[in-house]
């Protein structure tokens, strides 16, 4: 199974080579602060139920928690946006990984508030064959404890790097999730919670499978 940390890691290391001290520093601070809120043990956890959610998928059909789980467990990603390049890598390796998802017995759907046409370009370009969902405003991750809103500081950076947030969530809020795997048994346990104040860091996919329990087609 490929390492997502190490692709990861490599992305973070190409850009310190790239952009200046004093530009890093920025997302630096930026993750300091998010992590000195102890927005990291605030998160939905093991053992909690979640919240029904009914989300749009990339053509704008809603897709409803309880339909999935009906179904089998549900694998779910939370994810920044198309932006985000430590994000669509580890959507590419969910890619890679879901037929063993499948075959299991399990789904996987991945959450962004990024709108329905940027979905639907995220899954072109980067042959998802999983559901991307729009959580307009960060509503339902804030119901998983995971929403926060972008620093001043930090919005005029992104604008510096052309990075329009508002644009490619469509409003203003600013509100994003934090990178977040959840694993969720059919009535609605969650099994495994992972969730970063560090956007660089994510869990290992092999340990969010073994989280998963096969089911019997």
């Amino acid at each position: 199974m490929p390492h997502l940390q190490d692709q990861l890691d490599e992305i973070t290391a190409n850009t310190r080579t790239l952009v200046q001290p004093e530009r890093l520093a920025i997302g630096e601070r930026a993750v300091e602060e998010l992590f000195a809120t102890g927005i990291e043990q605030k998160i939905l956890g093991v053992g909690a139920k979640i919240p029904e959610f009914a989300l749009p998928d990339a053509n704008g059909r809603r897709v409803n928690s309880s339909d999935l789980l009906a179904l089998g467990p549900l694998v779910v990603n939370f994810f920044r946006g198309r932006w985000c390049p430590y994000c669509v890598t580890e959507l590419e390796v969910w890619r890679d990984l879901y037929p063993i998802v499948r075959e299991r017995g399990g789904l996987l759907v991945a959450i962004s508030p990024q709108t329905t046409r940027q979905s639907d370009f995220t899954q072109g370009q980067h042959n998802i064959p999983f559901p991307l969902l729009r959580d307009e405003e960060c509503r339902v991750a804030e119901q998983f404890g995971i929403a926060y809103t972008v620093p001043d500081f930090q919005r005029q950076y992104y604008r510096s790097v052309l990075v329009n947030i508002p644009f490619v969530n469509g409003e203003e809020s600013w509100r994003l999730p934090l990178p977040a795997t959840y694993v969720i048994d059919m009535d609605g346990t969650v099994l495994y919670a992972e969730a970063h104040a560090d956007y660089r860091v994510r869990p290992e996919p092999e340990d969010v499978l073994a989280h998963l329990p096969v089911r019997a087609h």
